[in-house]
């Protein structure tokens, strides 16, 4: 089985990582809410995940909410020195599994305790701020009071480096302002390209992008020309996305995330494929579908 060495690596705090990691989201029930049907299963996912060379894993609290930070201890505790893991705050849970804000400085406080118990650490590597102006998407408004929150906790030694997620780049702008940031987690794919112009500038930077969504989430991409490409290289249309994205940008760090086995194998190997150009074009105009012709 090959590893991920190919994909290459990218710093990410303090540490390079390799660019394909995981995302746990996947491990919790339905909706991302509850219990997986097979603990087991999932903690297995997780420690294969890292036995292929996974060193970068991204969770938050508030799946489950707590299920897949307990699951990941379970699996790995003690972690390993190079793996690096990545949480979000920003948000919570009610009863029936709404997401609701929690951007409070308590909110804030809590949330990230939550996190160093459930995955038993003394400090996270990275928390990414997950703004919920919008809960389906960045929404323009300033991030300085809950950011300021998450600094003080950094100045305390809870948290290494702090990160973004659902931001627009006015708000990534504002952010770096008042402290370093580490990361910039949004939505896009193949198919989702909003973020195109935010990606290049963040590269030129040396600030990693990490999607989320890759390969669509709850709604897997669907496309003929995508399968019209992996079918001619052999490969499936989720390992076509995977590689486009790799080849997309140096500053892309992926989390494609899986409760399967067979799958995460598959993910994995999907950073041994390189695309060639005819292959890109054609792909290409499935965001852009008026440059075909």
């Amino acid at each position: 089985m090959p590893t991920i060495d190919h994909a290459g690596s990218h710093p990410l705090g303090h540490r390079n990582v390799r660019r394909l990691g995981y995302g746990a989201m996947q491990l919790a029930g339905p909706g991302v809410f509850g219990p997986p049907r097979d603990p087991e299963a999932a903690r297995a996912v997780l420690r294969e995940a890292v036995a292929l060379g996974v060193n970068h894993i991204d969770t938050s609290d508030f799946y489950g909410p707590h299920i897949t930070n307990q699951l990941i201890r379970a699996a790995l505790h003690p972690y390993a020195d190079d793996l690096v893991l990545v949480t979000k705050v920003g948000a919570r849970r009610d009863a029936e599994g709404a997401w609701l804000p929690a951007c409070s400085a308590e909110e804030l406080r809590q949330a990230v305790h939550d996190n160093l118990r459930n995955l038993g650490l003394d400090v996270v590597d990275v928390v990414n701020l997950r703004s919920m102006l919008d809960v389906h998407g960045p929404a323009e408004g300033s991030l300085e009071a809950p950011l300021a929150a998450l600094a003080e906790l950094r100045q305390q030694g809870l948290i290494r480096h702090i990160g973004l997620s659902n931001v627009t780049m006015r708000q990534v702008e504002e952010a770096r302002r008042i402290v370093p940031i580490a990361c910039v987690q949004n939505m896009y794919n193949l198919v989702h390209r909003h973020d195109d112009a935010m990606i290049d500038a963040l590269a030129r930077d040396g600030i990693p992008y990490v999607p989320f969504f890759p390969l669509g989430g709850f709604s897997p991409l669907q496309s003929d020309a995508l399968s019209a490409v992996a079918n001619d290289l052999g490969s499936t249309p989720m390992q076509v996305a995977i590689a486009w994205l790799l080849q997309r940008s140096k500053n892309i760090l992926l989390i494609p995330g899986t409760s399967s086995i067979a799958h995460l194998r598959q993910n994995i190997a999907a950073a041994e494929l390189v695309l060639p150009q005819e292959a890109i074009e054609r792909l290409e105009r499935i965001a852009n579908p008026a440059s075909e012709g």
